[in-house]
Order: C-alpha cells, then sequence, then structure tokens
C-alpha cells in the first residue's frame, strides 16, 4: 500500500520504519502484560499460606482478575476503535502497571482482589487495541506473520513471570515480584504515546467509520464464522488459562519444591513455546493461502493435540516424561495464537477492527478462561485438596479442548466468503 493523496487525506501506509515501532512497542507491552498475569500463578503457593487462602479463593482471585479484563473488553475495544489506539494502548498501561504494584500490599483475601481486579480492567482492552494496530501496520498477507511476532509477547511473558517471578520470589519474599514487574509497564506505557495510529473518520465508505455501540455488536454477530470463532476461542481459554494458573501450584504440591523451582519448570515450556508463536503465524499464512481456511483449521489442530498431551501429562502424574511432554504442551497451546487473532480481523469491516478483537477477548474468558481456575480450585477442594485433587481438575479441563476444536472447524466452513465481504477496504492516516 502506498501513500496518495485525496480530498486532503492520506492512505494509512503499512511497512517500514513506523510498522517496525508499532510491533516492538505492541509485543514488549505484550510481553508485560502477560509477566503481571503470570507472575501471580507461581507466587501462588507461598502468598495462599501467608495469606491464610483456600484454594477456592485464589482460584477466585484469578477468576476476578478475568472478569475484570472480559466486562470491560466491550468498552475499551469500541473506545480503541472510536478514539485512539495509541492514546487508549498507553493510559491502559499505565494503570494495570500501577495496580500491579499495589498488588503487592495485599494483608487479606479482600485487599487482594481488589488491586487484582483493577489489573483486569487495566488489562482489558490491550489484546483489541495490539492486534489492531499490528494488523493495521502491516499488509493482510503478512498479518498472521506479524501476528506471530506479536504473540511472542504470550508465552515469553508467561516464562519470565514464572521463572524471574518465583526467584525474586524465593529470595525476598511474593511482594517484591509486583512490585518489580511494574516498572516496565510504566516505561513501555508511555512510549506508546508516540505510535503511529490510522483514523477514525465520518465518511462513507472509509475505514473507521463512526457507528453506535448496539449496531456495531449486531454487526459482528452477523458474521457467522465470527461468532463460532467466539465461542470456539472462548471454550479453549478454560483449559489453556486453567492450566498457566494452577501448573506451578500442582509442581509444588507433587515434587515438594520451592517456588523458584516450579516457575524453572513451567517457565521452560513457555520458553520452548516461544518459537510456537513466529511459527505459528507462518503456518496459518502458508495453510490460509492454500486452502482459504487454514487460520481455523491450524488452532483447531493444536487443540485436539494439546489436549491429548494434557491427558497424557495427568495419567503420568507429572513425572519425568509428564514433566517432558510440558514443553510439547506448551508449544502446542501458543501455536495457533496469532492465527485466532487473525481471524478477529480477516473478517470485519475496519470500523470494527478493534471491537472485533474486543469481543474475542470477552468471549475468551466469559465463555471459559474466567470460569477455568475457580472451577479447578473448587474441584481441587471438593477431592481434598493436595496434589491429586488439581491432578483430577486438570483433567477435567481437557474436555474443552475437544469442544473448542470442533467449534474452529465448523466457523471454518463459511470464513471464506465472510472475509472476501471486507477485503477491499482502505485505511485512512491520522
Amino acid at each position: 500500500m502506498t501513500e496518495t493523496s485525496t480530498d486532503q487525506t492520506k492512505e494509512y501506509k503499512t511497512g517500514g520504519g513506523s510498522a517496525m515501532y508499532i510491533l516492538v512497542i505492541c509485543t514488549l507491552l505484550y510481553v508485560i502484560n502477560y509477566i503481571d498475569r503470570q507472575v501471580f500463578s507461581v507466587v501462588l503457593q507461598p502468598m495462599k499460606v501467608e495469606l491464610g487462602l483456600t484454594d477456592t479463593q485464589c482460584g477466585l482471585a484469578q477468576t476476578i482478575f478475568i472478569l475484570g479484563m472480559a466486562l470491560f473488553s466491550f468498552p475499551v475495544a469500541y473506545m480503541v476503535d472510536r478514539w485512539s489506539r495509541n492514546k487508549t494502548i498507553g493510559i491502559m498501561a499505565l494503570l494495570w502497571s500501577l495496580f500491579t504494584f499495589l498488588t503487592g500490599f495485599a494483608k487479606n483475601f479482600t485487599s487482594l482482589i481488589i488491586p487484582r481486579s483493577l489489573v483486569g480492567v487495566g488489562e482489558s482492552g490491550f489484546t483489541a487495541g495490539g492486534v489492531a494496530m499490528v494488523s493495521a501496520a502491516y499488509p493482510p498477507e503478512k498479518r498472521a506473520r506479524m501476528l506471530g511476532i506479536f504473540n511472542i509477547g504470550i508465552p515469553l511473558g508467561a516464562a519470565i513471570g514464572v521463572i524471574a517471578g518465583g526467584a525474586i520470589s524465593a529470595s525476598m519474599g511474593w511482594r517484591w515480584a509486583f512490585y518489580i514487574f511494574a516498572i516496565p509497564g510504566v516505561i513501555l506505557g508511555i512510549m506508546a504515546f508516540f505510535m503511529r495510529d490510522y483514523k477514525t473518520t465520518t465518511g462513507p465508505g472509509t475505514a473507521g467509520t463512526r457507528v453506535n455501540f448496539g449496531k456495531s455488536i449486531a454487526a459482528l454477530f452477523r458474521i457467522r464464522s465470527l461468532v463460532l470463532y467466539f465461542f470456539g476461542y472462548g471454550i479453549l481459554c478454560f483449559m489453556t488459562v486453567s492450566v498457566l494458573v494452577w501448573a506451578p501450584a500442582l509442581m509444588m504440591r507433587l515434587m515438594n519444591i520451592s517456588e523458584a523451582t516450579a516457575g524453572m519448570i513451567v517457565g521452560g515450556w513457555a520458553l520452548t513455546a516461544i518459537i510456537a508463536a513466529p511459527l505459528g503465524g507462518w503456518l496459518a499464512d502458508l495453510w490460509q493461502k492454500k486452502t482459504g481456511k487454514g487460520r481455523l483449521y491450524l488452532p483447531a489442530l493444536a487443540s485436539v493435540l494439546a489436549a491429548i498431551v494434557l491427558i497424557i501429562m495427568v495419567i503420568l502424574k507429572f513425572g519425568p516424561i509428564g514433566v517432558a511432554l510440558g514443553f510439547i504442551y506448551g508449544f502446542l497451546s501458543v501455536i495457533g495464537s496469532p492465527a485466532l487473532n487473525a481471524v478477529s480481523q480477516d473478517v470485519v469491516p475496519a470500523a470494527h477492527k478493534g471491537l472485533s478483537m474486543g469481543m474475542a477477548v470477552f468471549a475468551a474468558y466469559m465463555f471459559g478462561g474466567a470460569w477455568g481456575p475457580s472451577v479447578v480450585g473448587a474441584i481441587s477442594d471438593a477431592l481434598g485438596g493436595g496434589a491429586n485433587g488439581l491432578l483430577t481438575a486438570f483433567l477435567f479441563t481437557t474436555i474443552a479442548g475437544f469442544i473448542a476444536a470442533l467449534l474452529l472447524w465448523l466457523a471454518a466452513r463459511t470464513y471464506p466468503a465472510d472475509m472476501a465481504k471486507v477485503q477491499q477496504e482502505t485505511l485512512i492516516a491520522k
């Protein structure tokens, strides 16, 4: 896409140095986003002991955090489309970093869940804004590949969160993990204000046309493949989020190890998955080119395989072979993420790109991810807690992996036709 001038407007130019700046800042913020999410899981066990919490309360704390993201993902994503993507991202980063810092001052369950829920509110619209910015900065044929780089933030952030967070907790106390990890989010949040944005206009037929909130939501739900995608994405997150939250605590109970050692194990799984994000983006684009459905087929296949691997890990009670399989599980849980992000942008008009990803975030948590940690904690408590209770709860989560794969496969049937309807739109430079 080249820069042109028509009626005092300039077409939004893709690629180049400004696109690279957007990709780097958004990717680093995604890393921080997942550090601040995942550090909670690695300090969960010592925090539980010090604050006198039950497994159900620990799971509920994470559920409330996720609900904060889910419930605010709609209004924030709408603001992303209607106001400013770069400013919204910058403000959100500053807010979630502030409340991450305040989480370290928790004295009981109530003082833990209040700042934790506000971290979720701060993070609520970042994925929508980040995906919209990155996907707009590069041409459509490179979309999944660039989002593959962006999605490196998931495993890298998760790995740093559990490895560094576990080490900080073991040496300085769990509170310091929250204090320290709040700092980089502030720095990157300020840098986000300088990203080049595209314009929200009022002219007909242009990207960013203003439509009221209700009509925008209705427009999304008229896209059949998108609706099936939303449900599939959400149910998949029931499994993946539950494992992310509870895996370090399970390792500590099974092996009687410290949070630092548990963080090294789970962080190792996440580090292996770093290659999955860019590889998944490349494979999705390649499969997409051949079949027109690859961006949904890839995550569907990965979901089935991840569920099977997790079942084997539970059967082996996370012994040496089970721990080794964790590297494969981590790889499979991330490889479909770039494709899933791309689908949310592929089938919607540009005026709804942020809102579409916001709805995907809402679905990811309200249809599965928000409830997974609480359900796992409740099942564990009902079965007497300890390692065996968590193992059984993990086995239960794999059902979601198979259901999600079916829904994504069904979405692929109408996806090419839905995508063809919006391929000719043009973005306008701000």
